[in-house]
């Protein structure tokens, strides 16, 4: 059986139907954009800063 993990929290959120949400991986700090299209498709893929770079955001114990 599969231990329930909290490990990624969304960080931001826009639009509804479609639209844009951020989330950040717990353990690594790499944040992910997560595109919602119309409520059938969508797709994720790490954040890149300008030089091609994961966007890596420090980690907080909750």
């Amino acid at each position: 059986m599969l231990k329930k993990s909290n490990r990624f929290i969304k960080t931001y959120s826009q639009g509804s139907i479609s639209g844009f949400e951020i989330w950040v991986d717990k353990e690594t700090g790499v944040n992910y954009i997560f595109h919602i299209a119309g409520g059938y498709a969508g797709g994720l893929t790490p954040l890149l800063d300008k030089y091609g770079k994961p966007v890596i955001t420090s980690i907080l114990d909750d």
